[in-house]
């Protein structure tokens, strides 16, 4: 099976190893980004979406653990490999409560890495979320066609509707809103899928067009869209979580 597909975020401090490291794998036809320390690993992290994370763990400025942890904080998913000189048993089961994978003490067989990674990879794979294939979404008195991008209100006896073409991004963001229906959706990952992108400008955009989507769907009282602090937002369906 080919790794083209596969992204890993590898944070080391150490240039020269990491430079060695990332060309090893990309070897092997992984897609590797290489930062330097964990403030920047953590800065890499929120401009893209990873398969695995490989984690130094002594950096200056953010160590590996601290930076898991704020990992973890964004996505409960994604496999954490760290990597490290300390063997004591402390250090190996402080990884692991940060949320690791596997614990890989240096110096390290480079071969054995790649057969952790492939393990922890073949582990974490999952089979496809249907609601991504879903392309036509009913919730209140909306209908949405996303492959149209239309949005339809309906009301009354008589059928009455309303139509909206929507922007492209309109229309996806509507679409995550609805495959995350009456549950919480992470602003990183509308960020990240969406944006390309997680930072100040880019969510400041993203609330003008939950601005937008709220204005379509205030026609319908039971709807809502809600700011879950620190987290996302809601498109609540007030008839369906009652």
């Amino acid at each position: 099976m080919s790794n083209t597909n596969y992204k890993i975020l590898l944070v080391e401090d150490d240039q020269n190893f990491g430079d060695v490291l990332r060309s090893y794998l990309e070897m092997h036809d992984y897609s590797v980004t290489l930062a330097t320390d964990g403030v920047l690993g953590l800065e890499a992290f929120k401009k893209s979406q990873y398969d695995l994370c490989i984690f130094d763990v002594m950096m200056p400025r953010k160590d590996g653990f601290t930076l898991a942890k704020e990992v973890r904080e964004r996505n409960q998913e994604v496999p954490i490999i760290f990597l490290t000189a300390k063997t004591m048993k402390d250090d190996v089961l402080n990884g692991f409560k940060m949320g690791a994978d596997d614990y890989i003490p240096k110096p390290f067989n480079s071969e054995e890495l790649l057969y952790r990674i492939q393990a922890i990879l073949k582990r974490s794979a999952k089979a496809p979320d249907p609601r991504d294939e879903q392309r036509e979404f009913s919730f209140g008195k909306y209908h949405f066609n996303y492959p149209l991008r239309i949005l339809t209100f309906t009301a009354g006896k008589e059928g009455d509707e309303n139509q909206w073409k929507l922007s492209p991004k309109e229309a996806e963001l509507l679409r995550l809103f609805c495959k995350y229906l009456n549950d919480v959706m992470p602003r990183s990952e509308a960020l990240t899928k969406i944006w390309n992108d997680d930072n100040y400008f880019t969510a400041r955009s993203m609330d003008v067009f939950v601005t937008k989507l709220r204005k379509y769907l205030s026609k319908d009282p039971s709807i809502e869209i809600a700011n879950i602090h620190g987290n996302g937002f809601r498109l609540l369906v007030k008839d369906m979580v009652a």
